[in-house]
C-alpha cells in the first residue's frame, strides 16, 4: 500500500502547485497600475506606483491622488466618501504622496482631506480617517449621530508602525515615528517620537543636541534586590491608590 500513499503525495503536491502558480499569475494580473483600467479612475496614478491585488475596498478613486513610485500592499482599503458615487465635490479628499509604502490591511478613509507627503511608511494594519461619529446626544445611539469631519496632514518622510491609528483632526509633522499600536491626535513636532494610547511625545531631536528624552518621561531606574522601586507619576495620569499595608499574624509552631 506505500505506492498508493506514494502516488497520493505526489498527487497533491501537483496540485497545490498549479494553485500557488495559479495564484501568483492572478496576483500579477490583479495588480492595479497606471496603466490599468483600474488604474486610471483615480484622479491621478503615478507612472511607477503599484497596487497590490487583492485589494480591500477601494472606492471613490476620482477623489483621490497616487504619487509616483508608490507600493501599496495587499489587502489596504483606499476610499472617498462613505459609498460608491458618493459626490464629494470638484478636488479630490485624498492625496498620497510620492515613493510611500502602505503596509498590508492598512485603511485609509477620507470624506474630507487626508494629506499623506512623500516618502511615508506604514506598518501593517494602520488605520487613518478624517471622519469620526459626534456624541452630542447622550441619548441618540453613537452610530446614529452625524459624523464630524476634520482635516488630517501626515508629513513628509514620517514612519507609522503597525496598528498605529490616526484620528481625525491629527497633524504630524515631518520625520515622525509613530510606534505600533499608538493612537494619534492633535499636533505632533517635526522629528520627534510619539507612542501611547493618547500618544504622546517620547523623544525628539533638537537641533545642536541632538536626541532627546522629554522631562515628563522617567529616566532609567536601577532596582537594587530586595528593594521596591520608585512611583513615578507623570503629569495627567492618576497616582496610584494607596493601599493600607496588612498586618499577617505570625505562625508560631
Amino acid at each position: 500500500m506505500a505506492w498508493k500513499h506514494e502516488l497520493g503525495r505526489r498527487r497533491r503536491a501537483v496540485v497545490a502547485n498549479l494553485i500557488h502558480g495559479a495564484w501568483r499569475r492572478m496576483q500579477d494580473a490583479g495588480t492595479i497600475t497606471a496603466e490599468s483600467a483600474a488604474g486610471r479612475r483615480f484622479a491621478a496614478f503615478g507612472p511607477g506606483t503599484l497596487m497590490a491585488f487583492p485589494t480591500g475596498a477601494v472606492y471613490g478613486e476620482r477623489w483621490i491622488e497616487v504619487g509616483d513610485k508608490t507600493m501599496i500592499a495587499e489587502l489596504v482599503t483606499m476610499c472617498a466618501g462613505m459609498a460608491p458615487d458618493h459626490d464629494l465635490g470638484p478636488d479630490p479628499v485624498l492625496h498620497l504622496g510620492d515613493r510611500c509604502v502602505i503596509g498590508r490591511g492598512s485603511h485609509i478613509v477620507a470624506h474630507y482631506s487626508i494629506e499623506i507627503g512623500d516618502d511615508v511608511y506604514t506598518g501593517p494594519y494602520v488605520y487613518i480617517t478624517d471622519q469620526n461619529h459626534s456624541y452630542e446626544d447622550i441619548s441618540t445611539p453613537i452610530g446614529r449621530q452625524w459624523p464630524v469631519n476634520s482635516a488630517v496632514r501626515i508629513g513628509a518622510g514620517s514612519w507609522l508602525g503597525t496598528g498605529a491609528v490616526i484620528l481625525p483632526g491629527a497633524t504630524i509633522g515631518r520625520n515622525v515615528v509613530v510606534a505600533a499600536g499608538s493612537v494619534v491626535r492633535g499636533t505632533v513636532p517635526d522629528n520627534s517620537v510619539v507612542a501611547g494610547v493618547p500618544a504622546r511625545v517620547v523623544r525628539q531631536h533638537v537641533p545642536g543636541s541632538g536626541w532627546g528624552r522629554l522631562a515628563t518621561e522617567p529616566p532609567p531606574v536601577t532596582i537594587l534586590p530586595g528593594t521596591a522601586p520608585p512611583t513615578a507619576v507623570l503629569p495627567d495620569t492618576v497616582p496610584p491608590t494607596t493601599v493600607p499595608p496588612t498586618t499577617v499574624p505570625l505562625r508560631r509552631d
